[in-house]
């Protein structure tokens, strides 16, 4: 029996058996303003779904089982053959089936389909991040794929397919697939012109025999990967399937797993290429504009992971302090955490409201939302995926010492949170990425002051950044020194304007104020104390259904 000392109380209850889209007021808002109305109560009933999974007990079970169990490398058979396979727990397997069959590798040919991949996206990566890699690299490789017709004709119905099929077998005997990448080798690193992977052409047209390596081979297991390898006339994009049409596996070495930081459910690689048959995708010399449709579109899952992830960080801290008691009352009602609170939830908001937009830009695909994105994408990737770590840093915070504790859930998104930052180009990839699109493409720096001119004189704080972000523009000397500075303020003046003309009035006010007014310290918690901070916080609550 228990001792009146070991009585239980003050302890928040576990944030489960929620809907974890019904609860998030931003992202249901987003979907209602992006979708059109044909296409909304579909999606509502989807998203829905998807949410009440995501917030389940099962969902956390797996979620935990998952990253308890990390995957194993088998390379060899009983036998001493090799096999190069990749073991995962159920639960991984559990948690990627249940993504496939709600559609997030598919989202190119529905109506509002991006738009309604990423709710989903951003809703079930909360549940666990890891899966998400091979989810984003799949959806991800179609607009690469269609550079040769009649290869994604064949590979398209299976990546978009809502069937889940583990396990290694010839690719179009199977009712789904998923996709893979590999652009890095040791010697370069994100200067992947520098690649020495070496491609010799068959006599069958467009097959091509690699040798060489990865040295980040992004979901090993998957059946097949988008490479980039030195072809006759340059650098080239390759189909690579683990499983020829014959069923004998392709030869594709795995010397090992990394050793991640965070991340721990998924599987990254080293890998060797002997002799590895591979289909050209695309025109020699052409690899990295082909394969950019990929980098792009998984840039984009970047945001939104990173979006998700601040999700459920201030979800949780929001949760915690609404049931925990501190002084004489509830810790979410004094003065200093309410302002911590509202501040992370601005921020949050902020990552919300960005990644929606753009997947609306994807699904509208006319030119000027498409050169919008040019400059859009990797300008919020390099912001948004820079704030995830500080924010759910402090959002562990907000839980105390229990926050440090494995079983709280925080320490994972913690050691999630950097991810994304460094996948797909870490910060000056994605800076310089961002002056060559200013210095090239003229269109996609008008398409980016129209968007945000749609808020000008909306608030003053806004209009005085935008007319400092130009004057930042208008000087060239030195800008490659600057580059961060200039992209952080083309993301911060872009999220401005958005929640000006969308959020409630307390979030762009507090927004404006501390981001581009001016008006708050370097580190969360420190909005002007004049605001309607308790309204910005009580819109974060994921309210228990």
């Amino acid at each position: 029996m228990a001792t009146t000392t070991h009585t239980v109380s003050n302890q928040a209850p576990p944030l489960l058996g929620h809907d974890v889209f019904g609860t998030d007021r931003v992202l249901g808002e987003a979907v209602e303003r992006h979708l059109p109305p044909g296409v909304l109560d579909e999606a509502r009933v989807g998203l829905t779904a998807l949410g009440r999974a995501a917030g389940s007990v099962q969902a956390a079970s797996w979620a935990t089982q998952a990253n308890e169990h990390p995957p194993e490398l088998r390379t060899h058979d009983r036998y001493g053959r090799r096999v190069d396979e990749v073991a995962f727990h159920p639960a991984w397997h559990r948690l990627l089936g249940h993504a496939v069959g709600a559609g997030l590798t598919g989202a190119w040919e529905r109506p509002g389909g991006h738009v309604r991949r990423a709710a989903g996206f951003l809703v079930w990566t909360q549940a666990e991040a890891g899966h998400g890699c091979p989810l984003s690299m799949t959806h991800a490789a179609v607009p690469a794929l269609r550079a040769e017709p009649e290869v994604a004709a064949e590979w398209e119905p299976l990546l978009t397919s809502r069937v889940y099929e583990e396990g290694l077998r010839p690719p179009l005997r199977k009712a789904g697939v998923l996709l893979g990448m590999g652009m890095t080798e040791k010697q370069g690193g994100s200067d992947v012109r520098a690649n020495t992977t070496r491609a010799e052409p068959l006599a069958e047209d467009g097959a091509y025999l690699l040798t060489g390596h990865k040295w980040f081979c992004s979901a090993p297991m998957s059946d097949g990967f988008l490479v980039l390898a030195q072809a006759p006339d340059g650098l080239t994009c390759f189909l690579l399937p683990r499983v020829l049409p014959d069923g004998s596996r392709n030869p594709f070495a795995i010397q090992r797993l990394k050793d991640k930081l965070g991340n721990r459910s998924n599987a990254s690689a080293e890998v060797e290429f002997d002799g590895t048959w591979a289909r050209r995708i695309g025109e020699e010399g052409q690899g990295v504009r082909t394969i950019m449709g990929m980098v792009a579109a998984t840039r984009l899952d970047c945001v939104t992971g990173s979006a998700a992830l601040m999700r459920q960080a201030v979800a949780q801290a929001v949760h915690h302090t609404t049931h925990r008691s501190a002084f004489g009352g509830p810790l979410v009602d004094k003065p200093l955490m309410r302002n911590v609170l509202a501040d992370l939830a601005v921020e949050s908001e902020a990552a919300t409201v960005l990644a929606m937009r753009l997947a609306a830009a994807y699904d509208d695909g006319g030119e000027s939302e498409s050169a919008f994105l040019r400059l859009a994408v990797p300008a919020a990737k390099y912001w948004v995926t820079k704030r995830c770590t500080p924010l759910v840093g402090e959002a562990l915070e907000c839980l105390g010492g229990n926050g440090y504790v494995e079983e709280s859930g925080m320490p994972r998104l913690l050691r999630e949170a950097p991810l994304n930052s460094i996948w797909e180009g870490s910060g000056n990839v994605q800076a310089l990425d961002v002056l060559r699109v200013l210095r090239r493409e003229p269109l996609a720096l008008n398409a980016f002051l129209q968007e945000v001119g749609r808020a000008r004189g909306a608030d003053h704080r806004l209009d005085a950044a935008i007319r400092d972000m130009l004057t930042e523009l208008a000087d060239l000397a030195g800008i490659e020194a600057r580059a961060r500075r200039v992209v952080e303020r083309i993301a911060l003046v872009l999220q401005g304007s958005l929640l000006v003309r969308w959020a409630p009035p307390e979030v762009a006010d507090a927004f404006c104020a501390s981001r581009l007014g001016g008006d708050g310290g370097a580190a969360f918690g420190t909005l002007p104390h004049t605001l309607d901070l308790a309204s910005v916080v009580a819109r974060a609550r994921p309210v228990e259904s």
